[in-house]
């Protein structure tokens, strides 16, 4: 039996989803999502069903389908167990990454531009884009996503339990993606499910790491911590991959094709947003 349209399923309720069902839900839509964890109602509504990853999984026929769930060496797990039944999706969405463009040296990441991923984790996240295009015929929306902040995953937490840092590698930019800014743009392609191909949500400036770090304490009133020169620092293999890529990420297609801007066009906004947020509880 066919479902209304107007019903999200979700392979991976994590933070962005969760922001994103809670709109949906607000609209009239039912979202279903999966979780390791024990099954049962989220905040606004959000139903979740108990998956691991690996078992049979059949969303109900003709939702609209998000897959957030990280990839493995094998690409997405989703894909494996339910890309053969992606037909009888009303849509599907695959958040990705910007990681996939691999290092531009401070150029721009354009939604056209050809992937270069230079990391493992990329490579594994193109391995699952193309599972998901061969899936459904072409017609997934891959929506590839920069740095996420938000309420409770921002610099403030390191800030105030005194281990942020400040390491500077010169020429080093960022771009990021309020958690709201997603779930809006997200909101707006589940609307539109005729499109399809490549879709960038991300702020209107990519920014040096430092700078957010020093705004971030600017805004709690407190000392930002000293910079550091990445070369001379102690910090891990993987903290250090952080900085292997530089680029500046359009999200000229978004707007064009959705008619999304940004709330929060960059990440003084964003910041101010956010621990207003938490001051308030939620």
């Amino acid at each position: 039996m066919t479902v209304p349209t107007s019903l999200l399923f979700v392979f991976g309720l994590g933070y962005s989803a969760r922001a994103l069902g809670e709109r949906l839900v607000a609209r009239g839509w039912g979202v279903t999502g999966t979780s390791r964890s024990v099954p049962g109602p989220l905040r606004g509504g959000v139903e979740v069903v108990q998956w691991d990853g690996k078992g049979d999984i059949a969303p109900p026929d003709g939702s609209h389908w998000l897959v957030t769930l990280p990839p493995d060496a094998d690409g997405c797990p989703a894909a494996r167990v339910a890309g053969h039944l992606a037909g009888k999706a009303a849509s599907v969405t695959y958040l990705s990454t910007t990681g996939v463009y691999g290092d531009l040296d401070g150029g721009w990441a354009m939604e056209w531009s050809a992937v270069n991923p230079g990391s493992d984790r990329s490579k594994a996240r193109v391995v699952a884009e193309g599972q998901w295009r061969e899936a459904t015929g072409g017609k997934a929306r891959i929506v590839r996503l920069p740095g996420i902040y938000g309420p409770g995953r921002s610099p403030f937490e390191k800030l105030r339990n005194g281990t942020a840092t400040r390491v500077v590698k010169p020429g080093q930019v960022f771009s990021r993606v309020h958690v709201d800014d997603i779930a809006s743009g997200l909101e707006a392609l589940m609307l539109r499910p005729s499109l399809t191909g490549v879709f960038h949500l991300c702020d209107d400036l990519a920014a040096p790491p430092q700078d957010v770090t020093a705004f971030a304490a600017n805004l709690l009133g407190i000392e930002p911590p000293p910079e550091t020169l990445l070369d001379e620092t102690d910090m891990s293999r993987m903290a250090r991959s952080f900085y292997a890529e530089c680029k500046r990420v359009s999200n000229a297609r978004a707007k064009a094709a959705l008619g999304w801007r940004p709330a929060y066009p960059s990440y003084r906004e964003g910041l101010t947003a956010v621990l207003a947020a938490e001051s308030a509880g939620r």
